[in-house]
């Protein structure tokens, strides 16, 4: 039997974007993994939505811990293959805000720069478009849109990193002393990047699904302190 949309909305620390009967996608928070495949943790965002459905869900696509916004899972075999195929294809396209050290010099940038798709694997092509959504009156930072074209690891955090633009908040490819400075001036403590958007062709109905994730607060009050309203990386409607 199907859960209410009500029940998964009253989880503590996940919302509820996207529910059929194949298909659950949640906003995911920042400092929660997707699954215990990457830490020992015992609260992960799978056994929250599992716990919320009653059922076994299957994740299809990875967010990093840092990272919120948009996650999805799967809800049935039948369909778990074909998420994944589609996400491994490209055919599931992710949009992602981020604030990113420095004054962006361009509208808009496409990235080709090869890297690795796992941590020690062999570096692979890997493409990136990236526009600018707005420069800082008061900092030397931007906020940028992300849109990855292929899947891989901590791409987009490594792409910005090629450009000279590294990531606020990340430890392994930013810069600890701008990050030390976000967070003791602007109350920023977690990566400052946003899986806002899901848009895709639903696999079993053939619908076209586009689903917002909208900024949470904990990074929605700092860019607001720092020059980026709402109205700057809120979604076309």
């Amino acid at each position: 039997m199907d859960v209410e949309v009500s029940t998964l909305k009253k989880l503590p620390g996940i919302e509820l974007l996207h529910l059929d009967e194949h298909i659950v996608i949640v906003s995911k928070p920042s400092g929660l993994l997707v699954h215990r495949g990457w830490g020992r943790d015992s609260d992960v965002a799978l056994f929250r939505v599992r716990d919320a459905l009653g059922a076994q869900v299957d994740p299809v696509h990875r967010l990093d811990r840092g990272t919120s916004g948009a996650l999805m899972f799967s809800r049935t075999k039948v369909c778990t293959p074909l998420l994944a195929k589609a996400f491994e294809d490209g055919r599931i396209h992710k949009t992602y805000v981020a604030l990113v050290r420095g004054q962006f010099a361009k509208d808009y940038v496409r990235i080709e720069y090869d890297i690795p798709r796992t941590e020690d694997g062999p570096r692979v092509h890997a493409v990136t478009d990236v526009r600018l959504l707005g420069r800082s009156p008061t900092e030397r930072c931007s906020l940028v849109e992300a849109k990855p074209e292929t899947g891989r690891l901590h791409q987009i955090r490594r792409h910005l990193r090629h450009l000279s633009h590294p990531l606020i908040g990340d430890v392994a490819h930013g810069d600890g002393r701008v990050n030390r400075h976000y967070r003791e001036h602007w109350n920023l403590h977690r990566l400052a990047l946003h899986a806002s958007n899901l848009r895709f062709v639903h696999p079993i109905t053939g619908e076209m699904i586009s689903v917002d994730a909208p900024i949470p607060m904990d990074l929605a009050a700092p860019f607001e302190a720092l020059g980026f309203p709402s109205t700057i990386y809120a979604p076309d409607k």
